[in-house]
């Protein structure tokens, strides 16, 4: 919208260039209720990237509406919906853009109905309902098999690769430890385009650990941060990534996976570069993957290597271990390879305990 407020994120405050008061006119005074929104976020402590993310979102879908919220009825939530279908929109960023949506407007019931209905005589109705809640159930985030180890195995070697061959050496090499993060320690984009260097902890623990600071949050409440192990010798990967591939980009803020001129990049960002990726590799459809299906496979291969759902759980900052176990989608031979391990097992006990008899 052309009136969106002027948000520019510093430090953790927000400055908002906000219309008058008085303002009769529905979309400036929308825009303040957005800038409101917006500045509430920020007091509570949501990161820059989520706080610019979910305005650029609301303005869009306002924008769609092509009226102010207050008007809006179910039937046009479905209309601004089956626009996003038209565009090719996938069911995770439809839901998105509904969920923050009714965030925004559960922020105008709290704090500006009756205002809006002396202003402009309408009494706010939630438009978004139980019938827009999307195919969460089958969604193909949840329900795609991750990637295997075996899978994963021949992507990395693709791009170091490339890498030896690429004209531009930097771009491949950080793409090559990034998605490493994703896979070995299951981070979501958002979180790993918030690391800083100050964030890896090579001496803490056996394996060194990284300290996500921006981890996502509940509803309502500011950034979870939490603490994942580098395990599979990711520190040895985010060593060379701060020696040798960092240095080589312009110098700029303090992020530890940068653009090329030394910003921070967006999680849009590394959902195209890896689509780039596969797509030069050269796979099948159905061979490809996006990040988040690489959280699935950090789950999924820890599991299937004994690592308990709870610890799991806590690596991957899930709130319930409930959802953790969503994440686990253990190969067709799980249950055979399992019983394999248990009775070489209780066999290496038994021969021990005959040992020690004889």
């Amino acid at each position: 919208m052309s009136d969106r407020p002027d948000l520019r994120v510093i430090q953790g405050t927000a400055a908002l260039a906000l219309a008058d008061v008085e303002t009769t006119d529905p979309l400036a005074y929308q825009a303040q209720c957005v800038g409101g929104w917006v500045a509430s976020m920020v007091a509570r402590g949501f990161s820059p990237i989520t706080v610019e993310h979910d305005n650029a979102m609301v303005d869009r879908f306002l924008t769609w509406a092509d009226k102010p919220a207050w008007e809006l009825t179910p039937p046009d939530v479905d209309a601004v919906v089956a626009g996003l279908v038209a565009r090719g929109t996938g069911a995770v960023t439809r839901r998105d853009y509904v969920t923050t949506f009714s965030q925004f407007f559960d922020y105008l019931l709290t704090r500006h109905a009756v205002d809006i209905e002396q202003r402009f005589g309408m009494r706010l109705v939630d438009p978004v309902d139980r019938f827009h809640a999307g195919r969460r159930v089958t969604d193909d985030t949840i329900s795609r098999t991750p990637p295997t180890p075996a899978r994963m195995d021949e992507f990395f070697e693709f791009v170091r690769g490339r890498m030896t061959m690429a004209r531009k050496w930097s771009p491949w090499a950080r793409d090559y430890a990034l998605f490493r993060v994703l896979y070995h320690a299951g981070l979501r984009s958002a979180e790993a385009v918030a690391l800083e260097p100050r964030d890896l902890h090579f001496d803490r623990g056996p394996f060194g650990k990284m300290h996500v600071r921006m981890g996502k949050a509940a509803k309502g409440s500011g950034p979870r941060p939490r603490w994942v192990p580098m395990l599979d010798d990711l520190a040895l990967i985010l060593r060379w990534h701060l020696d040798e591939v960092r240095p080589r980009f312009r110098a700029g803020g303090d992020t530890l996976f940068c653009d090329e001129g030394g910003g921070t990049l967006a999680p849009g960002t590394v959902r195209n570069r890896l689509r780039y990726l596969l797509r030069v590799e050269g796979r099948d459809r159905h061979e490809r993957f996006s990040p988040h299906d690489l959280r699935h496979a950090c789950a999924t291969r820890n599991y299937e290597r004994g690592v308990d759902l709870v610890a799991i759980q806590q690596m991957l900052g899930h709130w319930h271990v409930g959802t953790t176990m969503r994440y686990v989608s253990p190969s067709s031979t799980f249950i055979e390879e399992a019983y394999e391990r248990a009775l070489a097992d209780t066999l290496s006990r038994l021969g021990q305990a005959r040992s020690l008899e004889a």
